[in-house]
């Protein structure tokens, strides 16, 4: 049984989340605290496997406690669960840039927490967040500042302002054709894409598509910060955007992202409203479907840190069709080795890479001008 710490200041919602909590055989509440001060009192001295922690509180909130975390490296897996998180997307950000693994909306009222949609999402990431394969806060982000009363999160310095390493001609032949990147991300996956999409030049010979399991309102806020860290171009996905090389395109969310041809014979961007898929909106099998009657000489597929399998199905149905790559995040560098183990787990990887070797296995494949 997984034990639980909750940190939230109100004393109605701390009862509801710890009722829906306990209401599920797999997790136990062990603590409660009210506040950042009494969380980092009690993650000082007990270990957690999982922490939902609540942004807005007195005394210490939680964007301070997880600079607490990371400023004296004490382990924790964190899921955010605040109103804060709805449309707050720079605090959703910041918290996952400082470490938190992953986040929930948490309704306004105590009453609209016992919907049963929200319970079942709220233990779908609490379970993927408790079996994380890594613990947060062990090594200090460079780019945060974690003052006493106040944290601050600053523009990071561009990850590729140094040159980015080119292929060597004799390590690998020129690539010819014509390239797509489609990579697909859920849990973790914020923070392993600017570990991946900042060392992409931007005269990359491809257009690369992204599937971030994130909901409505959260998108165009992660594009934005992942372009000011790139040299490549970043953009949230609009319909009818026409694909280009050196340009990264992240899909919607709240949408499926499909890429289709027009009448002018260029590739564009396309999104459908179905259903959730794999229980989720945007699902990456939509986007790789998509591609299987396409005119691409290769497709690189890269599936990265996430729960679930989205993105298995849809590679399977290309792999059949289309000359395809596929990368998976080798496991000991996932947040949750979730959607890359059932990639591997059916046969379709072409290669296992950590995370950091991700990019240089992109431009490896693709070329660059």
């Amino acid at each position: 049984m997984k034990k639980i710490l909750v940190v939230d200041d109100s004393a109605l919602m701390r009862r509801v989340l710890c009722d829906i909590i306990n209401s599920d055989e797999r997790f136990h509440v062990e603590d409660r605290a009210t506040n950042g001060l009494e969380a980092f009192d009690l993650l000082s001295r007990k270990s957690y496997d999982a922490v939902v922690l609540d942004v807005n509180m007195p005394k210490m909130n939680g964007l301070e406690l997880l600079g607490e975390l990371n400023k004296y490296k004490i382990p924790a897996r964190v899921m955010m669960a605040s109103t804060d998180t709805r449309e707050g997307a720079k605090t959703t950000l910041d918290a996952l840039e400082l470490g938190a693994l992953d986040f929930i909306h948490k309704p306004d009222s105590a009453r609209d927490c016992r919907v049963e949609d929200f319970q079942k999402h709220m233990l779908e990431v609490l379970a993927a967040v408790a079996e994380a394969n890594v613990h947060s806060f062990t090594q200090s982000p460079k780019h945060v500042e974690t003052p006493k009363t106040k944290v601050e999160i600053q523009r990071m310095t561009p990850v590729a302002a140094k040159p980015v390493e080119r292929p060597a001609e004799k390590t690998a032949a020129k690539p010819v054709g014509r390239k797509l990147v489609a990579i697909a991300s859920s849990t973790g996956g914020p923070k392993a894409l600017q570990s991946v999409i900042p060392h992409l030049p931007q005269d990359l010979q491809a257009p690369v598509l992204v599937v971030q399991h994130m909901p409505k309102g959260f998108t165009a806020s992660l594009a934005e910060r992942l372009d000011s860290l790139s040299h490549i171009s970043v953009c949230e996905a609009a319909e009818g955007d026409v694909l280009e090389n050196g340009r990264v395109y992240l899909a919607m969310g709240g949408k499926h992202m499909n890429v289709s041809l027009n009448a002018a014979g260029k590739y564009t961007i396309h999104y459908t409203d179905e259903p959730p898929r794999e229980g989720v909106k945007p699902c990456a099998n939509y986007m790789y479907e998509s591609l299987e009657n396409s005119r691409f000489d290769q497709i690189v597929c890269v599936v990265m840190t996430g729960m679930g399998a989205d993105g298995t199905q849809g590679i399977l149905h290309l792999k059949e069709k289309k000359k395809t790559l596929v990368i998976a995040q080798e496991q000991s560098t996932c947040a949750v080795y979730g959607m890359p183990k059932s990639v591997v787990g059916a046969g379709l990887s072409d290669k296992i890479l950590p995370l950091e070797q991700i990019a240089q296995e992109i431009i490896l494949n693709v070329g660059v001008k």
